[in-house]
């Protein structure tokens, strides 16, 4: 396995802007996973998602779903009673409601034209040149719902619509785009033992041309472990810092982080919920394995984007890694990669490195060690600005240390959880979710 140690400095991330025009990001919200939701659990999240640079929810939502309308009215009347600057728009998905695809109207009312024009006339309800945008995850059978002046269309009226089609191809959804204003790429988590890369969203932006915008998926991990379908992982480790440099990369309309709350997928960057909003099988890997410090460098990240750089004014870290090597349990019945995906499955302990994974904002250059209970401190050289690196487990095990260190002197200092040498579970299955912390 390579790990590696890569510094942004401030010329990356924090001084060189890129262009600034009408540039947002989003986080996907799995409504399936909020029937405990109340307006002031709405009210938090929202304020959460806006102190992290976060300009709207997407609110991912499946036909015939018990959550949608009690949840997204909650969400809609939450965002409106704080005053409406931060945003929602609907994402239909195709592939994961209990009744199926999405019809165009329906009798109840709960189809793809009755929410939008039940919200669209929201001031919280997010707008893009002028129209109500609107996504999906996938739907790919019901393209011709979505034409101009098409079934959908002439019943909303205008729309901003940017769909994820990802499982047409870059070509074959351009093939499409007269239905669509832009388009959403699901692609972001590599395929087997390996680090992704920005080819594919590069491939998206050239098939769509000029005249279409680009929305880029972000993540930071992924573990299916929700029953009843398969198990297995994608390469997170080094993602969440790697996407950020692609964004800056690729420079996209939109970019949308995936997700706020999918913790049957692991890459929630929320905060931990009740078990109830938690699927089947999930909890044993996701209770006490909180994610919420995955959002502290948003701000630097997302104003680096939008062309606008923040300057650090004071040093931060974010680290995040597994509990126990691969080795140290069962991977019961996890796979890495997913026949589901057209995939061929391998191993999953040679998907995901047995490492710590963090990052660094530094005011200026200084040294950050990493200690792994009593073992010696490992020193990485870091730049003003935001830096990234890796290092192995290499047997090493018990609570771990991160600190800045300036002039011989500890500046800042913070502990994160245990790594042992086996499984912290009761069943013995080895936890493929992350623990992440900060300072």
């Amino acid at each position: 396995m390579k790990f590696f140690s890569t510094c942004l400095a401030a010329s990356a991330l924090l001084v060189s802007a890129v262009q600034a025009a009408d540039k947002y990001v989003f986080a996907h919200i799995v409504m399936g996973n909020t029937a405990a939701h109340n307006t002031t659990t709405w009210a938090n999240d929202i304020s959460l998602a806006k102190a992290a640079g976060i300009d709207a929810f997407v609110l991912n939502i499946g036909f015939g779903d018990a959550n949608n309308e009690i949840q997204v009215a909650n969400a809609f009347s939450a965002a409106e009673t704080l005053g409406s600057t931060f945003k929602l728009f609907f994402s239909f998905d195709y592939l994961g409601g209990p009744r199926g695809a999405w019809p165009v109207t329906n009798s109840d009312a709960d189809s793809v034209t009755g929410f939008i024009n039940k919200y669209k006339g929201s001031a919280a309800y997010f707008r893009y040149s002028g129209n109500p945008m609107v996504s999906t995850f996938e739907g790919t059978g019901n393209v011709a719902d979505w034409a101009p002046g098409g079934a959908i269309r002439s019943v909303t009226g205008a729309l901003y619509f940017v769909p994820d089609w990802t499982s047409l191809g870059p070509s074959g959804a351009a093939a499409k785009s007269a239905n669509f204003e832009g388009a959403f790429s699901w692609d972001m988590w590599p395929n087997g033992a390996t680090n992704k890369t920005a080819d594919s969203d590069k491939a998206w932006v050239s098939a769509l041309g000029s005249s279409k915008s680009f929305m880029m998926g972000v993540s930071p991990w992924f573990f299916h472990s929700a029953l009843p379908g398969e198990e297995w992982v994608w390469r997170g480790d080094d993602l969440w810092a790697d996407r950020w440099q692609q964004v800056l990369a690729v420079n996209p309309t939109f970019v949308e982080i995936v997700t706020w709350n999918d913790y049957g997928e692991a890459h929630y960057i929320g905060p931990l919920p009740p078990t109830s909003e938690i699927p089947t099988n999930s909890p044993q890997y996701v209770n006490n394995m909180p994610h919420d410090s995955w959002r502290d460098f948003l701000p630097y990240y997302i104003a680096a984007y939008k062309g606008t750089p923040l300057t650090p004014t004071r040093d931060q870290m974010q680290y995040w890694y597994r509990l126990s090597p691969s080795a140290g349990g069962s991977p019961c019945n996890v796979n890495g990669n997913a026949v589901s995906q057209g995939q061929t499955t391998v191993d999953p302990n040679t998907v995901m490195e047995d490492g710590v994974f963090f990052s660094a904002i530094l005011t200026a250059d200084a040294t950050v060690t990493v200690q792994i209970g009593t073992a010696a401190a490992v020193s990485f050289a870091g730049k003003k600005g935001i830096n990234h690196w890796s290092m192995p487990f290499g047997g090493r095990t018990g609570e771990t240390t991160f600190s800045v260190v300036r002039s011989g002197s500890v500046v800042k200092s913070g502990k994160g959880a245990a790594i042992g040498s086996g499984s912290t579970l009761s069943s013995g299955c080895v936890n493929y979710n992350a623990w992440v912390g900060s300072f």
